[in-house]
């Protein structure tokens, strides 16, 4: 197969046609020339049989009558014709001698060259008698113009000329026996070369359909084979894989591959770069979050601490600033992505107690994270916007007392994290576009809400991991973290490769 690599695929196709062709259209050939050969012989002996029938059923009876009537009627040759259209006997066999004699002369000579070596010699002997028949004629002719030589002409007749046409006639009888001969010769031989080319067509037919279905595969295996490991390449890239192909072709299939190689080597450069893109978007809205804590946030609640220190409140103050040292302290966290369960609990319980100050009328919360999953890491701010968003989404708008609680569980190996809340609730609608925000398919809101901690979740975990929301109009709502267990934080090497 290694040698039909150098050929393009239009010329393997050539090759393979052209071990089917060639051979078949040389077997029409020889078939073809074998029956023209046996037809022209055949048609040759039917020719001259044919030639010669006539002569030999005719020749001696009108020669010898008319010789017979040109002496008795003492009528010269030359006068037979005009005899015989004249008189009333029977004058259809009555004809000029001559005449009779080079019809039949120009007949043999025709027939010179038989069909075998005894029907040419016959042809010589028929000339040579005609020769001796014609001088006899002349000879009676002569003595008829001279008058008085009847019984001289009647043994001429008797003696010469009936011997001659009588060996003339058995020599024509003979010459077709040999023709007739001959074309039974060629009728068995045509018989018996039919069977041997019908064994000879049907060896090389089995010959052919070998060699056909051994070049079909060599052909097609060679234009199948790169195009399979091309369409394997393709579902390594689909898989992620994008090493090179490695084809042997030197035909189109080269060139396809090349230019296939060439793309997945962009698509690979372009997914790093999309990659690190990505990580560096994830850093950058961690900072951005880390740097942009909601002002009025803040101010409310160093506004707060303000009026609890002029009101002589010493202990809440003391209280209001640890809570938000703890908060700002956990937001940092020295840059790191990755938490413990622990310190986003922390977190999130000093964001509640400093908004209970807050809100005291209207909220009060309750965390309840099962201490067995205090050592399992989590993403930094993941709780905080939830909690926040259940806070004013769902207890201000509510306009009386509310309750948030924050829950910890685990459940089929994976950590469940629950934020609910007895505020407003969602309907159908508020929840679908609350649902497609989730999933990446609305206007994202501004600042860093709860459709961003749902795609860090999925970017950084992947499926099925992520936030999932249960509310009805009136009643509440439930947000619910699914994460996996880890016992320690993701690397960004591991970042990398679960994005």
């Amino acid at each position: 197969m290694k040698f039909l690599k150098k050929y393009s695929l239009r010329n393997r196709m050539y090759i393979l046609a052209g071990t089917i062709v060639v051979p078949l259209t040389i077997l029409i050939l020889y078939l073809l020339t074998n029956l023209i050969n046996f037809s022209t012989a055949y048609n040759q002996s039917v020719i001259n049989i044919t030639a010669m029938k006539d002569y030999s059923l005719n020749f001696k009876a009108d020669l010898d009558y008319s010789m017979y009537r040109a002496i008795i009627g003492n009528l010269s040759l030359g006068s037979l014709d005009e005899y015989a259209k004249s008189s009333k006997t029977d004058s259809a066999q009555v004809r000029n001698p001559y005449g009779m004699i080079n019809e039949m002369r120009n007949a043999v000579k025709r027939q010179e060259m038989g069909s075998s070596t005894e029907s040419t010699d016959l042809m010589r002997r028929i000339g040579k008698s005609l020769g001796w028949l014609e001088r006899v004629v002349q000879k009676i002719d002569e003595n008829i113009l001279e008058g008085g030589h009847y019984a001289e002409n009647i043994e001429l007749l008797d003696k010469d000329i009936r011997s001659s046409t009588q060996l003339i006639q058995d020599n024509l009888n003979e010459y077709i026996y040999y023709e007739v001969i001959n074309l039974e010769n060629i009728r068995a031989d045509l018989e018996r070369e039919a069977r041997n080319r019908l064994v000879l067509c049907t060896v090389i037919l089995a010959l052919i359909l070998i060699i056909m279905v051994f070049m079909t595969k060599i052909v097609t295996g060679s234009i199948t084979k790169p195009i399979k490991e091309l369409c394997t390449a393709t579902r390594q890239v689909a898989q992620g894989d994008f090493s090179p192909a490695e084809i042997e072709a030197d035909d189109e299939i080269q060139v396809l591959t090349n230019s296939f190689n060439d793309m997945t080597g962009k698509i690979q450069y372009l997914i790093e770069n999309i990659k690190t893109e990505q990580k560096n978007l994830r850093d950058t809205e961690l900072k951005l979050l880390q740097a942009q804590i909601n002002p009025h946030f803040l101010y409310n609640t160093l506004d707060a601490i303000i009026w609890m220190a002029e009101g002589g409140q010493d202990k809440e103050v003391v209280s209001m600033v640890s809570a938000l040292s703890e908060f700002f302290r956990t937001t940092l966290s020295e840059g790191k992505d990755y938490i413990t369960i622990q310190e986003e609990e922390s977190h999130i319980r000093s964001y509640l107690s400093i908004q209970e100050f807050r809100y005291a009328d209207i909220m009060e919360y309750e965390i309840q994270i099962d201490p067995a999953l205090y050592e399992y890491y989590i993403l930094k701010l993941t709780l905080q916007p939830l909690v926040e968003n259940a806070l004013y989404h769902g207890i201000k708008n509510k306009r009386s007392k509310g309750k948030i609680l924050v829950r910890g569980y685990e459940k089929d190996g994976d950590i469940y994290l629950e934020v609910r809340d007895n505020g407003i609730g969602m309907d159908d609608a508020e929840l679908d576009i609350l649902q497609k925000k989730l999933r990446g398919e609305a206007v994202q809101e501004r600042g860093f809400g709860v459709g961003n901690v749902a795609e860090r979740i999925r970017l950084n975990y992947g499926e099925p991991y992520g936030i999932f929301f249960f509310s009805r109009k009136g009643e509440g709502t439930v947000a619910t973290v699914r994460i996996p267990k880890k016992i320690i934080p993701f690397s960004e090497k591991n970042k990398h490769e679960n994005f």
